[in-house]
């Protein structure tokens, strides 16, 4: 039981995010739905996704699904925002590891430097005043949501391959 999503009332935003590369690394894609919420009431639904015809990684598509959700959220009113995705390289890099990053000038505990920080600090950015708790979901394991953004995410790689291809 999650008791951010199971809130018998309240309004929030909730967001499911995933990406993917055919191959790995390769042409990638990203997905995400947005649901406003009141209570266990859906009282809107958006999905947004892209694709990545160019050469990259899996993590990228990851931290991009979840990019694309927050650039498409609502101007910021207050209301909690949960996003769900099932790498945990995103969510504890949000969760644990970005103030670390950001004291240190984008190096990790290692001091070497952070991968992808141009998605990182596009990240921070996003996230700066807004409610935003990160959550972890076990990839594949039959969450519906979990499952429909990686349908969705797949379908923007493999179309990112065939312009891949095409070009």
């Amino acid at each position: 039981m999650n008791a951010f999503t199971d809130a018998p009332s309240g309004r929030r935003l909730v967001v499911h995010c995933d990406g993917a590369c055919v191959p790995n690394p390769g042409p990638g894609g990203w997905a995400a739905t947005i649901k406003l919420m009141d209570g266990d009431q859906e009282i809107s639904r958006t999905e947004v996704v892209g694709s990545e015809p160019a050469k990259t990684t899996n993590v990228r598509m990851e931290m991009s699904g979840a990019i694309g959700a927050l650039r498409a959220l609502p101007e910021d009113d207050g209301t909690p925002v949960a996003v769900f995705c099932d790498n945990q390289m995103v969510s504890r890099g949000m969760n644990e590891w970005l103030s670390g990053w950001i004291a240190r000038g984008w190096r990790t505990a290692a001091n070497k430097p952070v991968a992808n920080p141009d998605l990182w600090q596009e990240l921070a950015v996003l996230t700066t005043g807004r409610a935003v708790t990160w959550h972890w979901v076990k990839g594949h394991a039959g969450d519906p949501h979990n499952e429909e953004v990686d349908a969705l995410a797949n379908a923007a790689a493999a179309k990112a391959m065939r312009q891949a291809q095409a070009g």
